[in-house]
Order: C-alpha cells, then sequence, then structure tokens
C-alpha cells in the first residue's frame, strides 16, 4: 500500500536559505510525498515571500501550502501545529526538513525508497552516524554535540548518534496521542521528544545525513544550550518519571487559529 507522506519545512528568518531547499526538490523528490508544509514562525526578513516565489516556479508535483504563525511560538510550537497537521489530515508519516539548508532531502529519500521507515516509529537523521558527512561544521560544536550523545548513550543504555539535527521521519500513529503538547516549545523540544522514545522504548532508527554550513545563522546560543541540555538529561536520569507528569499535565497553549494561510497551490499528484 502506498503510503501518505507529508513533509513539514519550518523557517524562521532564512530567506536565502529556503530557496535553496526548494530548489532540492526535483519532480522525483516532490512526487514522493503529497504536500509540503512550509511554517514561518513569525519572521522579520522576507521568507515568506522567497518561499512563495520559489514554490510557485518549483513545486509542480506535489500540493504546496505556506502558513504563517500569528506570533512567534518557537521551533518547538511550528512543529506541534505540524504534528497536528498531519493527524487531521490522516497522513502516514510526517517528514521534517529544517529550512535554513543544512540538511539535504535525499538522505531521507534514500529510507523511505529502501522503505526502511516503515519499520519504526521514527527514524532520526543523524550528523554523527557512520557515514555521514559534515561540511563547515565547527570542531567545537563536533566536539560539544559529541559529549552529549555520549551522555545520553551511557542513561539510555543503547547508542544514541543524535540529539537535535532536522531532518527527521515520523509516523503519524506515533503523535495520535498528542503526548507532545507540553513539551517546550523552545529548541529542546526534539530532546523532550527522543527522551521519550526512549523512555517508552518506542523504535527509532539513527540514518547518516549530508550537513553542512555555510550562511546559516544559528538561533541557538552554543554554551546557553549545552548546559541546558545537560541538565535536561541529568534530570531524566534521576527522574525519569518527570515525562509522565509533563505529558499528563493541562497547560498546553496551542491554539486552533494560531496561523494564517499564506499560500496554497494543487500540484500535479503521481497517482
Amino acid at each position: 500500500m502506498k503510503q501518505k507522506i507529508m513533509l513539514f519545512i519550518p523557517v524562521f528568518n532564512c530567506e536565502k536559505q529556503i530557496v535553496r531547499v526548494i530548489k532540492q526538490f526535483s519532480k522525483s523528490e516532490q512526487q514522493k510525498f503529497v504536500e509540503i508544509i512550509i511554517i514561518d514562525n513569525n519572521s522579520r526578513d522576507k521568507t515568506i515571500i522567497a518561499a512563495e516565489q520559489a514554490a510557485r516556479k518549483i513545486l509542480q508535483f506535489c500540493n504546496i501550502k505556506i502558513l504563517k504563525n500569528k506570533e512567534n511560538y518557537g521551533l518547538g510550537g511550528s512543529i506541534k501545529l505540524a504534528f497536528n497537521y498531519a493527524i487531521s489530515k490522516n497522513y502516514n508519516y510526517m517528514v521534517t526538513l529544517h529550512g535554513d539548508d543544512q540538511a539535504n532531502i535525499l538522505d531521507a529519500i534514500k529510507i523511505i525508497q529502501s522503505k526502511v521507515f516503515l519499520k519504526y516509529d521514527m527514524c532520526i537523521g543523524a550528523r554523527f552516524s557512520r557515514g555521514s558527512l559534515l561540511n563547515g561544521y565547527s570542531k567545537i560544536r563536533i566536539i560539544g554535540n559529541k559529549v552529549l550523545n555520549f551522555l545520553l548513550s551511557k542513561i539510555a543504555k543503547r547508542r544514541i548518534d543524535d540529539l537535535v539535527a532536522g531532518l527527521n521521519i515520523y509516523n503519524v500513529d506515533l503523535l495520535r496521542s498528542k503526548f507532545y503538547y507540553n513539551f517546550p516549545d523552545d529548541l529542546t523540544f526534539d530532546v523532550h521528544f527522543l527522551l521519550y522514545m526512549i523512555y517508552k522504548k518506542k523504535k527509532f532508527y539513527f540514518f547518516p545525513l549530508t550537513w553542512r554550513e555555510f550562511d546559516q545563522v544559528s538561533n541557538a546560543k552554543v554554551l546557553q544550550q549545552a548546559f541546558v541540555i545537560i541538565k535536561l538529561l541529568i534530570k531524566y536520569f534521576y527522574n525519569k518519571d518527570f515525562l509522565n507528569k509533563l505529558i499528563s499535565s493541562d497547560n498546553c497553549k496551542m491554539q486552533k487559529d494560531a496561523y494564517d494561510v499564506v499560500f496554497t497551490k494543487r500540484g500535479k499528484l503521481n497517482d
């Protein structure tokens, strides 16, 4: 049975990079997805204009929709909105590709074509998996990330190749309980998600990435972010049940009308 797959691209202040991301999609790549959803997290530059112009010109063989958040909800907030959208449209799988042009969609498409993704709840693109290629990535960041991966590997008692990258494949059935609602909306969302996968013994798989840093501007303050993640890992080590309390709490601030639809276009779908 053919799987209904949606692609989600979160963007924030990346008007140059989003054009390059969209240019990654030839006809063949577009046809892997029923729909591409771009969610702009209230950018201050011309990201939406650049995304719409590129989408009109290049994306012909899948449906395309561009949404603009009414306020800045953080990366985690945008991911939650995309999860909700995928659930509401009954997609089978959702792929996330960040709009800053660091990852390459071809790495995820290899996993889709091989059908490996069908065996797992989540496939995680990892910068430090065997076979990954890092271009322009600073040695400080490499060392810092490897230290974090090592710490979580010891805690999880299994190899962890990456905590946060930006190219992932989710089985939408995993998301239907909406356990993620109360995870932080900031850049630690993905780490909370991975801890949940470990805690609940979900099936996940790391695949290698071709990763590059060229003109991207990171929204993360590296040292500050590292300390936040270390504190989170220590918290998980001593009290794994904090995730249950987080999942069961009722503090979600998500709104149904959290975004505006800026652009929509039907493509020539490959039935």
